[in-house]
């Protein structure tokens, strides 16, 4: 009969072979130095946790009540030989676990260049490292491959044993960004760029997700991680190149309205300041960059001004959250920056500015124009006066 209670239990062990344990069997070096450190963590941590496990129910069993032949010794109270022992022992792995820390802190700080490409590997030269763009959206990721000029809705590639620069970033609300087959997670958060350092030394595909609870669509906000070779990740950057997708300023701001379960889609082109637009929250045509605003700041703001400096929010997901019956939400409008003044001469200008200055019946030409070069306006200095 006890047999066949244990063959009962047998259907349940199938549900077993699908686990996967991805984090102590990762597929970059980055997540192997993770799982050692762990590992290691916890086996001297059971140093001291299985023996007092294990004397407590030996004392319980040993010194029971109907255990006479037990000795009992109400008088004693001290053992140097027993206090050494039992402090020492903790004390050792106390430092041990400190120093294991303090190493992998600094040697796996995801801000920090990788030193190897495996234990047995180290970085050549000639080991460019993938730079990755990566906006968390609600409820999708979004990878923009800056060297590429390509970009991916919920898949991300890579080539085996290459370097992966990630710089992360928010739309919205705060995420986290988690592939454990290849690093450690990391927040994303709107406004501020996060950096992650990885590589990847098996082919395969991994699932990589949102480790941070950030709202309805949140359960469905994963991705495929592919490891490729460097000939199937050329092949994929050219698929992505083949696609007809173009992703703008416009198709961004469409791409970033909440959405749930998105199928991969890949763009053929990107614009270059997108990420850096999101990054500074300046995506909409004439708001200003928080790089911008800060900049301001830091030379002393705009002065009154600047409190006029507005405009009405014509989209915005969170713009009436809080102020239902307030005033109309507004942003702060963005100013002439130099870059700009450099991309000035290749955008289309609709109708020529006219320089003549306007003159009405009976009236002189006045004193300040552009056939007046040494003259200057209020705002520079006293005009010529006048020879009538």
């Amino acid at each position: 009969m006890r047999a066949l209670k244990l063959l009962a239990l047998l259907p349940f062990a199938a549900f077993l072979g699908g686990c996967d344990f991805v984090v102590l069997s990762p597929a970059g070096d980055v997540a192997v130095q993770q799982r050692d450190l762990v590992v290691i963590s916890t086996v001297l941590m059971l140093v001291i946790v299985l023996p007092v496990m294990a004397l407590t129910v030996f004392f319980a069993w040993r010194y029971r009540q109907s255990n006479t032949a037990a000795p009992y010794e109400p008088d004693w109270d001290h053992s140097t030989q027993l206090e050494l022992v039992i402090w020492s022992a903790p004390l050792l792995i106390i430092i041990c676990l400190g120093a294991l820390t303090w190493m992998g802190t600094h040697l796996l700080d995801p801000y920090r260049s990788l030193g190897r490409i495996a234990a047995d590997k180290p970085i050549e030269s000639k080991d460019a490292p993938l730079n990755v763009e990566v906006v968390a959206l609600d409820w999708k990721w979004l990878f923009i491959y800056p060297d590429y000029g390509v970009a991916a809705v919920n898949e991300l590639a890579a080539p085996v044993d290459r370097p992966i620069r990630f710089r992360i970033t928010a739309s919205s609300v705060m995420n986290s960004f988690y592939i454990p087959a290849l690093a450690g997670q990391i927040y994303a958060m709107p406004g501020m760029e996060t950096k992650l350092h990885a590589v990847a030394n098996k082919p395969g595909t991994f699932r990589g997700f949102s480790a941070n609870y950030s709202g309805a669509g949140f359960s469905g906000m994963h991705f495929d991680f592919k490891s490729l070779s460097n000939a199937d990740f050329d092949k994929w950057i050219a698929g992505a190149k083949a696609s007809a997708n173009m992703l703008g300023r416009t198709d961004y701001l469409q791409l970033e309205r909440p959405s749930q379960n998105d199928p991969v889609r890949l763009y053929r082109s990107v614009d270059r300041d997108l990420y850096k637009a999101i990054l500074n929250m300046c995506v909409e045509p004439g708001k200003m960059c928080m790089s911008e605003m800060m900049a301001i700041d830091a030379k002393g703001g705009l002065g009154r001004e600047g409190l006029n400096n507005t405009l009405p929010l014509t989209y915005d997901k969170y713009a009436r959250r809080g102020a239902p019956l307030g005033s109309e939400p507004t942003f702060v409008a963005g100013i002439c920056s130099m870059d700009e003044i450099k991309d000035a001469p290749s955008r289309e200008i609709t109708a020529p500015l006219d320089l003549t200055p306007l003159r009405g019946f009976g009236l002189k030409r006045p004193p300040f124009s552009p056939a007046h070069p040494s003259s200057t306006s209020l705002l520079l200095g006293q005009r010529p006066k006048s020879e009538s």
